[in-house]
């Protein structure tokens, strides 16, 4: 049987026009600044930098960081609301689709290195990191070391987030000499880690998305339950594992086709040779070729 083409270059076309809409305040880059109106007030569904000078929106992390010591402010609903809304509906395709740092991790791991790592000891366990980041930085830390005015700090992305880093913290100091003079350690370790992600994306498939990314560890829980799914159809499966092989989330559809790592990449869909796997919404189980489906979409 020959081989099923699996070019990824469609949903990285995807990936790079959804960064430049959500990115398109192109004023901002020869001045500097960032823009303010009144869509930054909305938040976009992946990791984009709020000071990224093209942003449009906000990042849902930050926006969660900024308010949720608060329930005075209305803000603090429409940001839980949201990650919920969309969690709920799509789960981790934005992750897969819609997050501009999946593209560039996507992209970086697509330059030839001696040996690539699809897992190591370890692995399992250290993909609970993100979950433990959620908590501590981006809830629990700015929920109670708040200000007067009841704001906390942005732990994760003051501390630990690369795609401010990128997208951010390099953009606005390369173009305002006025912040050389207020370049310290901070700035200096958030350029580390950025290089780190960097180096370590050439190597292993998206290592922020795995082991760091608290917005992907808000999706992974809505994943199986989301509104969009997968579904793996058994009567048609031939269990000849190429679905799992091609997995760079190292993730067995067959097992569970709505794991919490799954990306919604489709790669899984392209390859199978019986056309077993399919995506849609409202996918219910069903026994051979038999089973409810409001609408279905086929990547």
């Amino acid at each position: 049987m020959a081989r099923r083409k699996t070019s990824e270059w469609p949903r990285h076309g995807i990936q790079a026009l959804w960064a430049l809409l959500t990115n398109s305040y192109l004023a901002g880059f020869p001045r500097g600044k960032i823009y303010r109106g009144k869509l930054k007030n909305l938040c976009v569904p992946g990791m984009n930098c709020y000071s990224c000078p093209g942003a449009l929106g906000s990042c849902p992390i930050g926006s969660l960081q900024a308010v949720i010591g608060s329930w005075n402010f209305k803000f603090a609903f429409y940001v839980a609301g949201f990650l919920v809304f969309v969690g709920a509906l799509m789960g981790r395709f934005v992750c897969g689709w819609l997050c501009p740092f999946g593209l560039i991790q996507d992209l970086l791991h697509k330059i030839p290195f001696p040996k690539k790592m699809k897992t190591f000891r370890g692995d399992k366990l250290l993909r609970k990191l993100k979950y433990f980041i959620l908590l501590l930085f981006v809830i629990l830390l700015p929920m109670f070391l708040v200000d007067v005015m009841g704001q906390g700090a942005p732990y994760f992305c003051k501390l630990l987030c690369p795609v401010g880093a990128l997208e951010g913290g390099i953009p606005l100091v390369l173009l305002n000499r006025s912040m050389h003079s207020a370049l310290g350690w901070l700035y200096a370790w958030k350029n580390v880690l950025l290089i780190v992600t960097i180096l370590l994306s050439v190597i292993i498939y998206r290592p922020f998305c795995k082991y760091i990314c608290p917005l992907g560890a808000i999706y992974s829980v809505f994943n199986p339950i989301s509104v969009f799914r997968y579904r793996a159809d058994e009567s048609k499966c031939t269990r000849c594992g190429a679905c799992a092989r091609t997995c760079k989330m190292q993730v067995d559809p067959v097992q569970n086709a709505n794991h919490p790592e799954c990306i919604r990449c489709g790669q899984c869909k392209k390859v199978c040779p019986t056309g077993a796997i399919t995506s849609g919404c409202f996918q219910k189980s069903a026994q051979k070729n038999q089973g409810a489906k409001v609408c279905e979409h086929e990547e």
